[in-house]
């Protein structure tokens, strides 16, 4: 599937920037079911949402990739998922985790 190169253009969560099959079945476990659920979310909230419903702890990866994708939505550039990584570290970081 063709990804998007704004948001506007993401009809499907596979289209945004750093989302694969896997992780649409993340998001439908979260109650994501279109692109624009994402826009306003707390990307660190769905991780925990998410190993909560799973009882496992996701690879922190994963809120790198929720990052990309919710900031995606809210109109920042596609950037890839890492390039959120040192963002998260700083973050949880300074929560102490």
């Amino acid at each position: 599937m063709k990804k998007a190169a704004i948001a506007a253009q993401a009809l499907h969560l596979q289209q945004i920037p750093n989302i694969g099959p896997a992780m649409v079945k993340d998001f439908h476990l979260l109650g994501i079911r279109q692109c624009t659920d994402l826009i306003g979310e707390n990307p660190y909230a769905l991780y925990e949402r998410l190993c909560e419903l799973t009882a496992t702890r996701h690879d922190p990866c994963v809120i790198d990739t929720f990052i990309s994708a919710v900031r995606f939505m809210e109109g920042a550039p596609a950037r890839p998922w890492w390039h959120y990584t040192e963002e998260r570290k700083k973050t949880l970081s300074l929560r102490g985790k």
